[in-house]
């Protein structure tokens, strides 16, 4: 079970992080979590370039270790990258000091202020510590590419319907989401280009 858009009451409980940007401004916050992987990711990054657009890439430190080669490219091609864990950890069900300690071996690979917790969930003691170190990055629209029984015009539904000024937006550079990802982002970003939106990044 997840939302496609976020609650203002989740907000309200956690009011330390990051949910959207400024309203005012027709611009779209695009994010990806989980890369950078081979295939997924350059595709990703090949299709923002036909439309002139950025992105921040929340990068698993992992997979950094794992495909540089990619993970250049991201910061080649002038995209912003953020802080996503070292190993893809729940905060829920992990112990503040090896959380902590997973973020820190991830930024030794990925210089930035930004961070995003796996799955939207970190403890708020974790957060009080790392929020005196980085923006915790959430959204306030959720894709649902990472569900496999969603179908890909369903995905395409959830970003384009719900999708304002200011939206911080989030896909996943991951096999698991790519068939849904790979129909869904060349359509939106021509829906978000026809009406009008440009493309920010955190």
């Amino acid at each position: 079970m997840y939302l496609v858009k976020t609650p203002f009451w989740l907000r309200w409980l956690y009011p330390g992080l990051v949910w959207h940007k400024e309203r005012s401004q027709k611009l779209i916050y695009l994010t990806f979590d989980d890369g950078p992987i081979p295939v997924v990711t350059p595709f990703v990054l090949k299709t923002l370039k036909a439309f002139n657009a950025k992105a921040t890439f929340f990068c698993i430190g992992d997979n950094v270790q794992k495909h540089p080669d990619i993970y250049e490219q991201v910061l080649a091609d002038g995209h912003r990258v953020g802080n996503h864990t070292f190993n893809h950890l729940k905060g829920w069900d992990t112990l503040d000091t090896e959380y902590l300690e997973n973020v820190a071996k991830c930024a030794e690979l990925v210089n930035s202020n930004l961070f995003r917790p796996p799955y939207g969930r970190a403890k708020k003691s974790q957060y009080s510590i790392l929020n005196t170190r980085y923006s915790s990055v959430m959204w306030d629209v959720l894709s649902g590419d990472f569900d496999t029984s969603l179908k890909p015009e369903k995905c395409l539904k959830n970003v384009t319907r719900h999708t304002e000024n200011g939206s911080i937006v989030v896909f996943h550079d991951s096999v698991k989401a790519f068939e849904r990802l790979e129909y869904t982002l060349p359509r939106a970003l021509e829906a978000w280009r026809t009406e009008g939106f440009q493309f920010g990044i955190l």
